[in-house]
C-alpha cells in the first residue's frame, strides 16, 4: 500500500472514531476521500481496508462501483450503434452531462441504497473518475445524498481546496463548491 493511500485509510479510521451525530443534514453526512489520480490503482487495491475499518467501527459497508456504469448503460441502448456514429445525438452530449445516462445511474444507485443501506451504513462510491465527460460527480452526489441515512463516502481522484471548499475531479475541470467533509492523506 502506498504511503499516501495508507495515510488516507488512517484518516478514514480516525474519522470513524467520532460518534455519528443524529439529525445532520444530508450534505453533512458526505465524506470525500481525496487522493491523487496517480494513486487510483493503489486505492482500488486497498478498498477492503476501508471496508475493514468500517466494520471495526461497528458500521455496515456498501460499495457502489460506478466504473462500468456507462459501458453497461450504452450496451443496453437500442440505438447504441447510431450513437457511436453520431454521439452528439445523446441528450446532453454538448454539455458533458448525458441526461438519460445520469437519470438511469442515479435511479440504480438510489435503488441499491434503499435495498441495502441503513442508518448505520457507509455507502462508498468508487469509480467516479470514469464519469468525467459524461456526468458531473456533483450531480450524482446531489441526487443520491438524501437517500443515504448513514454516511456517503466518495472516493475522489482529484484535489480539494480548503480556502473555498472546492473540489476538482482529475485536476482537469473547474472545481465546484461543496461542504462535504474532506479526508486527505496528511504528510
Amino acid at each position: 500500500m502506498s504511503s499516501k493511500v495508507a495515510k488516507l485509510v488512517t484518516a478514514y479510521r480516525q474519522h470513524l472514531t467520532v460518534p455519528w451525530q443524529a439529525g445532520l443534514a444530508a450534505v453533512q453526512r458526505v465524506i470525500f476521500a481525496v487522493y491523487d489520480m496517480a494513486d487510483e490503482l493503489r486505492l482500488r487495491a486497498t478498498v477492503d481496508e476501508f471496508a475493514l475499518a468500517t466494520q471495526q467501527a461497528e458500521k455496515r459497508w456498501l460499495l457502489l462501483d460506478v466504473t462500468n456504469a456507462f459501458p453497461e448503460w450504452m450496451a443496453a441502448q437500442e440505438y447504441r450503434e447510431a450513437y457511436f456514429e453520431a454521439p452528439e445525438d445523446l441528450a446532453g452530449y454538448q454539455t458533458g452531462e448525458l441526461t438519460e445516462f445520469i437519470a438511469d445511474l442515479n435511479a440504480k444507485l438510489k435503488a441499491r441504497i434503499a435495498a441495502e443501506a441503513g442508518a448505520d451504513t457507509v455507502v462508498a462510491l468508487l469509480g467516479v473518475g470514469t464519469l468525467f465527460g459524461l456526468a458531473r460527480v456533483s450531480s450524482v452526489v446531489e441526487s443520491i445524498k438524501d437517500s443515504v441515512e448513514g454516511r456517503l463516502l466518495v472516493f475522489f481522484p482529484g484535489e480539494h481546496r480548503p480556502e473555498d471548499h472546492s473540489y476538482r475531479l482529475l485536476d482537469a475541470r473547474d472545481g465546484w463548491n461543496y461542504m462535504a467533509v474532506p479526508l486527505l492523506a496528511k504528510d
